[in-house]
């Protein structure tokens, strides 16, 4: 699998997988079954139709009707689960747009209808030589679309990025922390994170004193309590902007 960088509207670079075409081949089987298994009930339904009405025109016309979701259905269920298919939901893949926000409906719809090239037309040899020859993975609908299909499965923690959880009623004690840029809490978290995992009690006073350096306060706070209330400081002033 090859990586991705996509940046969240919060501004944190998260690197999400873009999944093999075996995972992708693998769920478009899953989809491939339960297509024929609904073309095997219309068969059966039509069968019973073609006992009570004599005229093929009208046993055709049901025919053709009920085979319309069917039809459709990669479309609507991409819209309908936001980028997901049952074979995408089982294999935990999902469709997203190349910048990371969540795919239009106009998206899927360039996907859908290109997938007659990639996978139809073709017997999927195009789809198949176009994700294999593609940085990013993609078959032809996607890169016509802008969409990338990625990895669902590793869920990144709230702890990895320069998030942190504050209650509504929380009250910051430094103004100061606003100096601060995205990048900088970003490295100040990870060092923090690292120090206490490895208990480097020095990495944390180093930091400590840094920190109080650049924003020009002093604090009676021990390092650990001081360092969490400036993240938790910072999250506060920043979501309020």
């Amino acid at each position: 699998m090859s990586n991705i960088a996509i940046n969240t509207t919060q501004n944190v670079n998260l690197d999400y997988k873009t999944v093999s075409i075996g995972e992708r081949m693998l769920a478009f089987l899953i989809d491939m079954v339960i297509f024929w298994l609904y073309l095997f009930i219309v068969n059966f339904i039509t069968a019973i139709v073609g006992t009570a009405f004599k005229d093929n025109w009208t046993v055709f016309g049901i025919q053709s009707l009920l085979l319309l979701p069917i039809m459709f259905y990669s479309l609507y269920m991409h819209i309908i689960f936001n980028g997901r298919t049952v074979g995408k939901m089982l294999m935990k893949i999902k469709v997203v747009r190349i910048d990371g926000l969540p795919a239009h409906w106009s998206n899927y719809l360039v996907r859908w209808m290109l997938r007659l090239v990639d996978i139809w037309i073709f017997f999927a040899s195009v789809g198949v030589l176009t994700i294999l020859f593609s940085n990013k993975r993609q078959r032809l609908g996607d890169a016509a679309a802008g969409t990338i299909v990625i990895n669902t499965k590793q869920k990144v923690k709230i702890s990895h990025t320069i998030l942190e959880d504050i209650k509504d009623d929380y009250q910051p004690k430094f103004l100061n922390v606003t100096k601060l840029t995205d990048k900088d809490v970003r490295l100040i978290k990870e060092t923090y994170r690292i120090a206490v995992r490895s208990n480097d009690y020095k990495t944390l006073t180093a930091l400590r004193i840094k920190v109080e350096e650049v924003l020009e306060v002093k604090s009676e706070l021990y390092d650990r309590q001081f360092l969490d209330t400036i993240l938790k400081d910072y999250n506060y002033y920043t979501q309020q902007l």
